[in-house]
Parts: C-alpha cells; sequence; structure tokens
C-alpha cells in the first residue's frame, strides 16, 4: 500500500477547471457596481444648480431651437466632441446672446461658455470637453428676448478623462 496515489482522472480535471473558473464570477459578483470618486474628482452638484439657475434665471427653458450633435458613446473621455446651433431665426432684435455647456457630474461643471453678437449672424459652436465618468451633458443657449433653450444628452465614456 502507497501513502501517496497521484491518479488524475477526469472528473478531477473538469471539476478543477470549474473551480477555477467559478472563482472570478464570484469575485465579480461581490465587487461594487461602481466606485465613487472622491476628493477633487468628486462631483460637485451645487456648482451645477448654481450654474443652471444662474443661467435659466426666471425664464422657462424649451427644447425647440436648439440642435445637439452630441455622441452617446465618447471612446475618448479627454475630448468628447459637443456641437450645437440654434436653429431660431437670427435678427438684429433677436438673436442667441450666449451659449453654455455643462458637464452635471464633472469636478468642475462649466465646460464651455460662448457669447455671441448681432452681427454673428449665427450661433453655432463646436468644441470638445473633457470627462470625469459617464454623465449628462446640457447645453443652453440665451436668446437676446430672455428666451433660453435647453438640451442634453446623456454620454458613456470608455475611461475616466480627468485627473490623467
Amino acid at each position: 500500500m502507497t501513502l501517496f496515489s497521484p491518479r488524475l482522472t477526469r472528473r478531477a480535471v473538469v471539476g478543477a477547471a470549474a473551480a477555477t473558473l467559478a472563482l472570478p464570477s464570484v469575485a465579480l459578483a461581490q465587487a461594487p457596481a461602481r466606485i465613487a470618486l472622491v476628493g477633487p474628482l468628486a462631483p460637485d452638484p451645487v456648482a451645477f444648480q448654481q450654474a443652471l439657475a444662474q443661467f435659466i434665471g426666471s425664464a422657462t427653458p424649451q427644447a425647440e431651437g436648439l440642435q445637439l450633435d452630441i455622441p452617446v458613446l465618447a471612446d475618448n473621455p479627454s475630448a468628447v466632441p459637443i456641437k450645437a446651433q440654434v436653429t431660431l431665426p437670427i435678427t438684429d432684435q433677436d438673436w442667441c446672446e450666449e451659449l453654455m455647456v455643462l458637464a452635471e457630474l464633472n469636478p468642475i461643471p462649466l465646460a464651455c461658455r460662448i457669447r455671441f453678437t448681432a452681427d454673428t449672424g449665427t450661433a453655432e459652436a463646436a468644441v470638445r470637453i473633457r470627462l470625469s465618468q459617464s454623465q449628462a451633458v446640457h447645453v443652453l443657449a440665451r436668446m437676446k428676448s430672455g428666451k433660453v433653450l435647453a438640451g442634453k444628452q446623456t454620454i458613456t465614456v470608455a475611461a475616466s478623462g480627468c485627473g490623467m
């Protein structure tokens, strides 16, 4: 009789393989779905709400008149293309005075602010912004008449762009 009998069976190999493959799925199931950003990369919802309220004032935002071209998936979060165009007629009496881009969950929500004059002829802007995580991007435009146009698009980022 021997103390050690190294007998390898198919059942032992399949069982060991199944146990090995099951371990990563158990670990992934227990991992948190999303890691919250902290410190200087943490979102600032107060600054976002303040910037939104300051721009809108007492006006009621409307979606008609603002055309957005924003991707749903950003493969490079360091340079997400944002294009906005005011489609309302630009006249000497009413034109787009200002266009603002806000990233809701960025540490500094104000991504871009552009001012226009009546001589501009069109209110259109194409910029690239950095996003810290998947979030909604808001674009607001204020007309000379006091009308505020608003649009938003939720963007999923492939990796974090802030703090790189």
